[in-house]
């Protein structure tokens, strides 16, 4: 039996933004070339540009648009077509239809508290685990429990939460072992990902990180992942390849973010080698980037265990929210 396709406003929001973006393309609102970046159909749909990214790469993999050596997608099937088109979606009478509008409008509510929730529920992982009492975090984020479900159906599907043996909600722990393991997929993925994604990184992008570098205007590790993912990994045309990276860095960057917050100090080492690597990604050496790359995650794992090693010897912290009871 075909599954019913969920109701517009429960489905994921990823879906009804391919839907509008599909819409307007079918209809020839869009011309052929146009050129779709996140950044401006986040902006139109008021959304974040995780969704958007997910859209762009299903509607990529139903070859209604491709990849170029640019950034973002062109509308229409890879060819020798027009010269790319760079253009507000406004000049072409963007069409968002009311049931979408609807539908943005409900998964707006819980999008608007999802990321505070997803970082408070990362981040207590660190100091074991943890229930997460439904009604206390609706109340915690003054919303309906349906909201509240929404939130906890989605940190599910991103693997941050599970169901336990009594139908609770359970966080945790992030032990040496979980870390470990995620490590070795990263080291197993990303390398993957950049080989793919060699002929569609922003090469101009890449130049602009390493100017920042340079100048001592980008001092924080994490930015520099974070330019890694978006720049590079994140353009390989592997729409569930990118997802599973995604999905698997979310806990490893909530627990360095944590300890930061605790006051544990700056890696200056990782800093050195993310510029070592964009070095190399910019000189398009993606080889022996891929090498360091690996390199790379061997070490921050061994430093990541360390760190990690370290919360043994510092209290919970007092500011979890009550939504979160120690299990």
């Amino acid at each position: 039996m075909t599954p019913k396709p969920a109701p517009q406003g429960q489905e994921p929001l990823y879906e009804t933004i391919a839907r509008v973006l599909r819409h307007n393309i079918v209809s020839g609102r869009l011309p052929e070339g146009l050129v779709l970046v996140e950044g401006p159909i986040a902006k139109l749909m008021q959304t974040s540009r995780a969704p958007v990214q997910a859209s762009l790469r299903m509607l990529n993999a139903e070859g209604l648009i491709h990849r170029f050596r640019g950034r973002g997608y062109l509308v229409g099937r890879a060819s020798r077509g027009p010269a790319p088109i760079r253009r507000p979606l406004d000049d072409f009478d963007f069409d968002i239809p009311a049931a979408s509008q609807s539908a943005l409008a409900v998964r707006g509510t819980w999008l608007r508290v999802y990321d505070r929730v997803e970082a408070e529920i990362a981040a207590c992982q660190i100091f074991g685990e943890f229930r997460v009492i439904e009604t206390e975090l609706a109340n915690h984020l003054g919303v309906s429990r349906t909201v509240a479900r929404d939130v906890l159906s989605r940190l599910n599907e991103r693997g941050l939460i599970r169901k336990g043996a009594a139908s609770n909600w359970l966080a945790g722990p992030l032990t040496a072992r979980t870390l470990q393991e995620k490590f070795e997929l990263r080291s197993i993925m990303e390398p993957a990902a950049l080989r793919l994604a060699a002929d569609f990184i922003d090469y101009g992008q890449i130049a602009r990180v390493l100017a920042q570098i340079n100048t001592g205007q980008t001092k924080d590790a994490a930015e520099l992942e974070d330019a890694l993912m978006r720049f590079c990994l994140g353009r390989a045309p592997n729409a569930a390849l990118i997802e599973v990276i995604t999905n698997n860095r979310l806990l490893l960057s909530a627990m360095d973010k944590a300890l930061s917050d605790l006051g544990l100090p700056v890696d200056t080492v990782a800093l050195d080698q993310y510029g070592a690597l964009f070095q190399l990604i910019g000189a398009r050496q993606i080889n022996a980037a891929t090498a360091f790359l690996q390199e790379h995650l061997r070490i921050l794992s061994y430093k990541s265990l360390a760190r990690l090693k370290i919360v043994a010897l510092i209290p919970e912290s007092e500011s979890l929210p009550k939504y979160l009871s120690k299990v």
